[in-house]
């Protein structure tokens, strides 16, 4: 796993989650990831204060830029987080998908202005994606996803994003 090269003077945010709406767009295909992904954003959300988010399920990593633009034009949420995994196999298919799933989220929170946290691990692996959503007390991509959605909510909402 990468580690993140911290600042001394790094300046942590106040994270607040109560009243922000959180809308989580999970990937079947690799639910076994998945769900502990969607336990980590429970987990973190309920950690900051906020809200149980709705949960909507969707085939695969491919098709979740789709749902989670739906949910940010509803004006129903403050954030969406989106959840899969996506590993690589023996074909090009894990770089269209995970490349397009990317690229898709990006372009659907831009467009929106609504934060779309991307929660996708893309792993050479089982093992790495089980490594990146461990239980409770363990690394979980989908707390920091939680969080992340929480900061940047705040911040949009701060700067009339």
């Amino acid at each position: 796993m990468a580690d993140d090269a911290r600042s001394p003077d790094r300046v942590e945010p106040v994270l607040d989650g109560q009243g922000v709406r959180v809308a989580v767009v999970a990937a079947r295909f690799n639910d076994l990831v998945t769900v502990r992904l969607l336990d980590g954003v429970e987990r973190g959300l309920a950690a900051l204060g906020a809200e149980a988010p709705t949960v909507e399920w969707v085939p695969g990593a491919f098709e979740i830029p789709l749902a989670a633009k739906a949910f940010a034009s509803s004006g129903q949420v403050d954030a969406v987080v989106g959840l899969g995994c996506v590993i690589r196999g023996e074909t090009t298919h894990y770089e269209v998908v995970a490349g397009e799933c990317a690229a898709g989220i990006l372009r659907a929170g831009v467009e929106t202005m609504v934060p779309i946290v991307f929660g996708v691990l893309t792993t050479e692996t089982l093992d790495q994606a089980l490594a990146r959503s461990e239980e409770p007390g363990g690394h979980n991509v989908g707390e920091e996803a939680a969080a992340a959605a929480v900061e940047m909510a705040r911040l949009l909402a701060r700067i009339g994003g």
